[in-house]
C-alpha cells in the first residue's frame, strides 16, 4: 500500500516536496496537496502588481495544471489539524495521513497596531498590492513612509526593495522630486546576514535621497494627524504609509497544538516536530532562518529525503543546512543575490551586486520552478 504524505499549504515547500516525492517514489506514494487558493503566485511578482509590470493572471501558476504521478490536488480550506491521529479536516472532507507536513506559511494579522486599518495600506498580499496600485496614479505629492509593523517577516529585504522600486516608478512618473521616501525597521542593518548588499542597499538610497530609519519599530498611526508613532516614543509625519503587517502562524495551527511561542518548533536538522511522522518547513515555523520561500523550498528537499528514506531504507539524509539564494530588486532593472548561509553559528551573506545579468537569472530561478512544479515553459 502506498504511504499517505498529506501536505498542507502549496507554496514553496508544499510543491517542492510533493514535485521531489512524485519524481522519486511515483508508485510508492500517494501526496495529498491541500491548500485554499487556486494558484499559486511568487511573493516577489506583487512588486510586478504593484508597480504595473504585470497582471494578476501573467503572476498566477493554476494548480490545477499540476499532473504528477501519485500527487492529487484539492482546493480546500483546512478547519482542524490533529497532528497526533495524522488527521486534517477540511470545508470538504477527511484526510487521513501515515506522514503529515504543515507547510501553510504565515498569516497576516492587519488588525494592528492601532490605527493601521484604518490609515495604512500594505504590498504583502495580493489584494494589497492591488489596492495599492490603484492608489500610486493618484499620489502627486508628500512623504511615503514603508515601515515594518513586527518581527519576524517575510522577506526581508522586500520593505527596502519597495523603497527602491517605487522610487524608480515615482521618478518616471516625473513627481520623485517632490515625494519624499523612507523606511522604517527594527534591524540595524537592511540585511543582517550580508554587510556587502547591506552598504549596496544604503548606496543607493544615498544616491536616490532615501531616508534610513534603522533600530525602530512603528507601533501605531494616527490617521487624523497623519503621523507614526515609534517604539522610542517619536514619531514622523506621513502622508501614504505602507507598512509590512505582522505576521501570525494560521489559526488553524494555533488552534491544533502544534504551535508554541507563536511557531511550530522543529528540529533544525530535520524539520520533524515533537509529533511523530509530523513534519513543518517554511514560515509557519521557527527553525531560525528568515521567512522566505527559497529556505522552505530548501527544508521541503529534507523533508522529502528523509521520506524517501523511509520507504526505500538506507542511510540518514543530509541534515538542513539552512542555504538559499535570496534575490534583490535595487531598482533601474538592476538586481542583486545574497547567497545566505545559516548553517554555522554566525549567518553570512555573500553578495553578488546588482545587474542585468543577475535580473536575468532571476528570471531563470522563477521559469525552473514554474516548469518543474506546473509544466508551465518560459
Amino acid at each position: 500500500m502506498a504511504t499517505r504524505v498529506v501536505v498542507l499549504g502549496a507554496g514553496f515547500g508544499g510543491l517542492e516536496l510533493s514535485t521531489q516525492l512524485s519524481g522519486a517514489l511515483p508508485d510508492d506514494v500517494s501526496v495529498t496537496l491541500i491548500d485554499r487558493n487556486e494558484a499559486f503566485v511568487f511573493g516577489f511578482a506583487k512588486f510586478d502588481l504593484l508597480f504595473g509590470r504585470q497582471n494578476l493572471e501573467q503572476v498566477q501558476s493554476y494548480y490545477r495544471d499540476i499532473v504528477k504521478p501519485g500527487v492529487q490536488f484539492r482546493q480546500e480550506n483546512i478547519t482542524s489539524i490533529d497532528p497526533v491521529a495524522k488527521r486534517v479536516v477540511t470545508d470538504k472532507g477527511t484526510h487521513e495521513a501515515d506522514v503529515l507536513v504543515v507547510a501553510l506559511g504565515a498569516d497576516y494579522d492587519f488588525s494592528a497596531p492601532p490605527g493601521f486599518p484604518e490609515g495604512g495600506h500594505e504590498f504583502y498580499s495580493i489584494e494589497g498590492a492591488l489596492k495599492l496600485r490603484d492608489l500610486l496614479p493618484s499620489f502627486t505629492t508628500g512623504k511615503v513612509i514603508i515601515a515594518v509593523l513586527g518581527e519576524p517577516f517575510k522577506c526581508p529585504p522586500a520593505p527596502c526593495e519597495a523603497a527602491m522600486l517605487l522610487d524608480e516608478y515615482l521618478t518616471e512618473r516625473g513627481v520623485r522630486p517632490v515625494i519624499e521616501i523612507s523606511v522604517v525597521t527594527p534591524w540595524g542593518r537592511p540585511i543582517p546576514p550580508s554587510p556587502a548588499a547591506s552598504k549596496a542597499i544604503l548606496d543607493r538610497f544615498a544616491e536616490r535621497n532615501i531616508e534610513w530609519t534603522p533600530g525602530q519599530l512603528v507601533t501605531s498611526i494616527d490617521p487624523g494627524t497623519k503621523t507614526a508613532s515609534l517604539r522610542d516614543g517619536g514619531t514622523l509625519p506621513y502622508d501614504l504609509f505602507l507598512g509590512v503587517p505582522i505576521h501570525r502562524v494560521p489559526a488553524v495551527v494555533a488552534a491544533s497544538g502544534l504551535a508554541v511561542d507563536g511557531w511550530i518548533p522543529v528540529d533544525r536538522g530535520t524539520l520533524a516536530t515533537r509529533f511523530p511522522d509530523v513534519y513543518a518547513v517554511g514560515d509557519v515555523t521557527s527553525v531560525g532562518v528568515p521567512k522566505a520561500g527559497v529556505f522552505a523550498e530548501g527544508a521541503a528537499g529534507v523533508v522529502a529525503e528523509r521520506i524517501i528514506a523511509k520507504i526505500r531504507g538506507g542511510e540518514e539524509p543530509t541534515p538542513y543546512g539552512g542555504l538559499a539564494s535570496c534575490y534583490v530588486e535595487f531598482g533601474d532593472h538592476l538586481v542583486g543575490r545574497v547567497d545566505a548561509d545559516f548553517s554555522g553559528p554566525t549567518p553570512t551573506g555573500p553578495f553578488a551586486a546588482a545587474s542585468l545579468e543577475t535580473a536575468e537569472e532571476k528570471k531563470q530561478f522563477a521559469s525552473t520552478r514554474r516548469q518543474r512544479w506546473f509544466g508551465y515553459e518560459g
